[in-house]
């Protein structure tokens, strides 16, 4: 079995790779080829420090030159700080491959994601994308958007470090970036992200244009979210990874008043892929993300392939 560490993934995984990757991994989903583990959580407190162990996992088909794999994810929390790593085994002897360090390939994980959403649904003439937060995925976000559509100006809603991330993205992506409230990033963008930690909706959901694409991804507990329902009433769609983890684990969707997303409008990205439905050029997406261990999985198989271990 092989270690594989931080910089053995940075120099071997490249946002567009990730891309393509999870895409794949989310058609294979979609035609009920792979499989997922539900993520587990066990939480504490010792001398005062907030304690957290999860685990999530999948286990996906093989894919051209990649192997057919197990693979689970385990996590530690302290105090809301967190590490990652991501073992795999080979389905077709049980053995196990490799056990990658992953912080950074969560980080891309969750950005290329959003992107495989944002490339099937947005509208192609989207210009503007709005984000909301400045942490590491308000960044990942900007950069793997800006790769699926050509936006023209980018905008910042945030409570801190929204001036300072404005001019880093301006910089880095050359395009017209500014620090705005959140009423004008609602109204004004064709591609919303919110990307925050923030316990309730971030903006009035009346506000959002006709035609937008939203990618909730802030939040993975029951207990938050980023969206209120006059938004979540006025999508045609509303896209989740996994139905069963959005139930158990989107505050978006968890807290939603009765009747305000029909079943029929809730729909598996996987499913999507698969089989795209058309959607009207006034027509609101949401998509909401928890992350599941199937993106990780994928991620790590396709690290392990390039160095050689699978």
């Amino acid at each position: 079995m092989r270690l594989i560490t931080e910089a053995d993934v940075a120099a071997q995984l490249d946002p567009a790779s990730a891309v393509i990757a999870l895409r794949a991994a989310f058609a294979q989903h979609g035609r009920g080829q792979a499989q997922v583990l539900a993520r587990h959580r066990a939480t504490t407190t010792q001398d005062g420090a907030a304690l957290a162990i999860s685990a999530m996992g999948a286990i996906l088909d093989a894919d051209g030159d990649l192997p057919a794999v197990l693979g689970t994810k385990v996590y530690s929390a302290r105090n809301g700080k967190y590490n990652f790593l991501v073992s795999l085994f080979s389905a077709a002897t049980g053995q196990a491959i490799a056990t990658l360090e992953a912080n950074e390939f969560t980080r891309l994980r969750t950005a290329a994601a959003s992107a495989v959403a944002a490339d099937l649904l947005a509208l192609p003439n989207a210009r503007t994308l709005a984000i909301f937060g400045a942490g590491i995925q308000a960044r990942a976000h900007a950069e793997a958007l800006a790769r699926v559509r050509r936006f023209e100006r980018v905008l910042v809603c945030a409570r801190t470090g929204a001036q300072a991330l404005a001019r880093e993205l301006g910089e880095q992506l050359n395009l017209t970036v500014r620090a705005v409230d959140a009423a004008e990033a609602a109204a004004e963008a064709d591609v919303v992200v919110t990307a925050t930690r923030s316990p309730t909706p971030l903006f009035d959901g009346a506000l959002v244009k006709p035609g937008a694409f939203v990618a909730a991804v802030g939040s993975s507990t029951r207990a938050a979210r980023e969206l209120d329902d006059a938004l979540l009433g006025r999508a045609s769609l509303v896209v989740v990874e996994w139905r069963t983890a959005a139930e158990l684990e989107a505050g978006d969707i968890v807290q939603a008043a009765p009747g305000v997303i029909a079943p029929d409008r809730l729909v598996e990205l996987g499913e999507l892929v698969v089989q795209p439905r058309a959607r009207g050029p006034q027509d609101i997406v949401v998509y909401k993300s928890v992350g599941i261990g199937l993106e990780d999985v994928a991620l790590a198989r396709l690290v392990a392939h390039r160095l050689g271990a699978c």
